[in-house]
């Protein structure tokens, strides 16, 4: 079985208050991206053996995949094995939730070739277990995420329109953002409760929306912002860090503004990609590229 781990970003992320259990009480807009890594499962009699390159990311109980795919067996309560091969696309460090997608994809995929038969809702609990992003990456599209960003709710209006990202030649800590976040007291903004229940376009509400982890960013400031210009310079309707960053993302009207805005920044130097979100339909057609077929050709 073959299956795409795709990427997201955040329309919008509030941070309320510092919760009693140490983490924080989030707000957010999550959103897949046709962005991805690409994993491929082979079934074995036992052990999980995960190959990747290590230059890239760290294998072994390190790498969330292997984690999942051992909490599944566990759970399994059988002898199972499987070969996972993951080929890297989505950047580190960048706050597009690449090794939290590799991990939901590994459940929902073992899932099947295991025939364990659990619920989509057993499979959320389980992948709550390894991130707080995970369980959203096992609905994609777009939802609104509360609590830790670890409850998540899709959203009846899907966002469907043309983006470009900059990838910059750093990375964030999501810890060290965490850390280095000032909380101001204030009353709960409204701002994604309005979007999340609105039947206005993605486009009429999107502009409103902020990343309160933006500020956090500190060194690295000053440069978050400038990205953030560009987009808007080269005609992005609204342009946000995703997550805990360094990712940067601007939404365009039309296909071909975000393929000229992504060939003008990458003239100047800086990494763009023109792509575009992923409605939940389109999320849940694409992410299995193959299903494991039963003897009788079920």
């Amino acid at each position: 079985m073959r299956a795409r781990a795709y990427a997201k970003v955040n329309l919008g992320l509030e941070v309320l208050f510092r919760r009693d259990d140490g983490y924080h009480e989030l707000r957010t807009i999550l959103q897949t991206i046709d962005l991805h890594d690409r994993l491929t499962f082979e079934a074995r009699p036992n052990g999980i053996e995960l190959a990747v390159d290590e230059n890239v990311v760290p294998g072994g109980e390190e790498n969330l995949v292997t984690r999942a795919a051992r909490l599944l067996a566990e759970r399994l309560g059988r002898r199972v094995g499987a070969r996972i091969e993951l080929d890297k696309r989505i950047p580190v460090g960048r706050g597009l939730g690449g090794g939290s997608s590799d991990a939901a994809m590994t459940l929902l995929a073992l899932n099947q070739l295991w025939d364990v038969g659990l619920s989509q809702a057993d499979l959320c609990r389980l992948g709550a277990e390894l991130g707080m992003d995970v369980p959203f990456f096992l609905h994609g599209g777009t939802a609104l995420g509360i609590g830790r960003g670890d409850e998540v709710f899709p959203l009846a209006l899907q966002v469907d329109v043309p983006i470009v990202l900059i990838l910059p030649d750093f990375a964030i800590s999501t810890a060290a953002a965490y850390r280095e976040l000032i909380l101001t007291k204030r009353e709960a903004s409204l701002k994604l409760q309005d979007f999340a229940s609105s039947s206005l376009s993605g486009e009429d509400g999107l502009p409103e929306l902020t990343n309160d982890l933006e500020a956090a960013t500190r060194e690295h400031l000053s440069s978050i912002k400038e990205y953030k210009k560009s987009l808007l310079d080269l005609g992005a309707v609204v342009s946000l860090m995703s997550g805990s960053g360094s990712a940067v993302f601007g939404i365009f009207d039309d296909g071909a503004a975000g393929e000229s805005a992504a060939r003008s920044l990458a003239e100047r130097g800086i990494r763009a990609i023109a792509t575009r979100t992923l409605t939940a339909k389109t999320y849940r057609e694409r992410r299995l590229e193959d299903q494991p077929t039963r003897p009788d050709g079920a």
